[in-house]
Parts: structure tokens; C-alpha cells; sequence
């Protein structure tokens, strides 16, 4: 049986590009939102640093996520993060489990 699947990835832009990382991330969210399996897509920014990006997303199945990291979005997204991010992105897998 498919287990729901959350996603938590954190980001960080580099100095001066955090407006641009925030447009770039912003146009993830429709297309995502309308694929199978997606539950939840979330972005969010830091209050306190406007570098940090922060998504919290619901999935039905792990292999919807597959699916979602091979769609076309999220491989254009990948290809201009080293660009505009200071760090490798950081991307855990969580169960509920209470």
C-alpha cells in the first residue's frame, strides 16, 4: 500500500539574489499543485532572514514525488539552482507516524 509522504526542503539564495530565487520558486507552485498525488505544495520565507526558503509539501505517494521531480518545472528549477542558491538545497522525507 502507497504511504502518504511528507517533504521538507530548505533553501538558502545567495546574497542579492533572494528576490530572484523567490520568483523562480513561485512558479513552481501551480503547475505542482495541479499534478497527481500532490496534497499540499507550501512555500515559505523566512520572517527573519528573506535568504531562506522553506517547502512544506503533502504527497499521496512516493511515486507521485518521482513523478513530480521528473517534471519539467522542477528540472528547470534544478538547473539554475547553483546559480542562484548558496548552498546545495536540503531535502527530507518524512512519515507520519502520530
Amino acid at each position: 500500500m502507497n504511504q502518504p509522504v511528507t517533504v521538507v526542503v530548505h533553501l538558502k539564495a545567495k546574497a542579492g539574489m533572494e528576490e530572484k530565487v523567490k520568483q523562480e520558486l513561485s512558479k513552481l507552485l501551480a503547475p505542482t499543485r495541479l499534478e497527481r498525488g500532490s496534497i499540499n505544495y507550501d512555500m515559505h520565507q523566512s520572517k527573519d532572514d528573506p535568504s531562506l526558503f522553506l517547502f512544506y509539501e503533502n504527497w499521496e505517494s512516493e511515486e507521485d514525488l518521482k513523478i513530480h521531480f521528473e517534471s519539467s518545472h522542477i528540472k528547470s528549477w534544478l538547473k539554475l539552482a547553483d546559480e542562484l542558491l548558496a548552498e546545495p538545497l536540503d531535502l527530507k522525507l518524512w512519515k507520519r507516524v502520530g
